[in-house]
């Protein structure tokens, strides 16, 4: 099986094709913003780096959040497309069990939990057993409510922060997914928003309803 895996989540515009013996071949560029107009080149330059073409891919996996708006908009979007045209499986991987993933894997045998700073005096949350088993789903909370909840969990936690994880973390994760119950069908990748858009409605350059006083 081959898969490619993309994150447009926070600065990174990243993609990798990954099969069973590992890693074949990736593209990242360190955007900032502007992920729309860069994502297919990341992807083709990682599929030629890896000598495969998109006919060749049997699933897709994303990276859904939290992370920027946008971003995962844009990520999420391209992979559902992707799979419907290529009539394959994409599954969705959040940034906190990605960053999770990759202190599990350096420091196996603890519980963890993940935290990404969500700006607006907010940051994101999640907890994992030391098995990868998630413990605490995604939530959003205010700073101190999460450094309290950190504080709580005990001095054998890790705490693993980030915006994101490598992309070849996202496409391992991915390819667990989908070679877990390949022959299940699996729901379209959604973003996952914790908190509401950062855009709000100029309310102040709204024009006054004909006839009101």
């Amino acid at each position: 099986m081959i898969l490619l895996a993309i994150d447009t989540s926070a600065n990174l515009c990243a993609a990798c094709v990954y099969d069973a013996g590992g890693e074949r071949g990736r593209a990242v560029l360190d955007l900032g913003k502007g992920h729309a107009e860069h994502l297919m080149g990341v992807m083709e330059a990682a599929l030629a780096e890896a000598g495969t073409a998109y006919g060749d891919l049997d699933a897709i996996a994303v990276a859904v959040g939290p992370g920027s708006f946008t971003g995962v908009r844009v990520g999420v979007a391209t992979a559902r497309g992707l799979a419907l045209a290529l009539k394959v499986p994409a599954v969705g991987v959040t940034t906190l069990e990605a960053i999770a993933e990759e202190s599990r894997i350096a420091s196996p045998g603890k519980p963890i939990i993940a935290r990404i700073d969500g700006g607006r005096g907010q940051a994101y949350l999640a907890g994992f057993a030391a098995d990868g088993t998630q413990t605490l789903a995604p939530v959003a909370l205010a700073t101190d409510e999460a450094d309290a909840l950190i504080k709580d969990a005990g001095a054998d936690t890790l705490l693993a922060e980030g915006k994101t994880a490598d992309i070849v973390t996202y496409a391992r994760i991915g390819m667990q997914r989908v070679m877990r119950d390949p022959g299940a069908p699996a729901l379209p990748p959604r973003p996952l928003y914790l908190r509401d858009a950062d855009a709000k409605p100029q309310g102040a350059f709204a024009l006054p309803r004909k006839g009101a006083s």
